[in-house]
């Protein structure tokens, strides 16, 4: 019997809820030992691979990039996870919202800038009008809410997931906590 195939996905978010996975420890071994680390930002894989079991999907969807991405990974992923409250909510990437991109755009490219201001058209990917959580694009199986969630959340529902249990945050988290 072959094992199963597990994918980590950053869109736009800080990192830490990747930070909170490498924090299992440990634990990563008895992860490797049920799964395949198929793709993520820690690996070297530079395509989303087909048929992948579990998807862990950190941050918002900011970017026309993000949009793509999400869209494949949701197409090739039979169980997507929106870990973290920038995938749950758009949290800390959503506070943009209410300024528009051009605002945004400004003060990153041209008003921080003393060589060269002036928006790339190029390698940085074009900014959506909002930033929102993934949910709003694809269909979500599981919600892990936390900023960033605890490294025993994230092992508790991996796990489950794996061994194609369903999964009962309630007495491990909530929002806001």
């Amino acid at each position: 019997m072959s094992k199963k195939r597990i994918a980590t996905v950053w869109l736009d978010g800080c990192s830490g809820c990747h930070m909170s996975f490498l924090d299992m420890d440990e634990r990563l071994l008895t992860i490797a030992g049920m799964a395949d680390l198929v793709y993520s930002p820690l690996v070297d894989a530079k395509e989303f691979p087909e048929d992948v079991d579990v998807t862990l999907v950190e941050g918002a969807v900011s970017s026309e990039e993000d949009l793509h991405k999400i869209q494949i990974v949701r197409q090739r992923t039979k169980t997507l996870v929106s870990l973290g409250d920038c995938a749950v909510t758009a949290n800390v990437p959503g506070m943009r919202n209410p300024f528009g991109t051009k605002p945004v755009y400004d003060r990153a490219y041209r008003e921080n800038v003393s060589f060269d201001p002036g928006v790339p058209n190029q390698v940085v990917p074009a900014l959506l009008p909002t930033s929102r959580p993934i949910h709003e694009f694809v269909e979500v199986d599981v919600f892990v809410p936390g900023c960033p969630p605890s490294a025993d959340t994230i092992f508790y529902v991996v796990t489950e997931l794996l061994e194609g249990r369903p999964v009962d945050l309630s007495p491990k988290t909530r929002f806001g906590a």
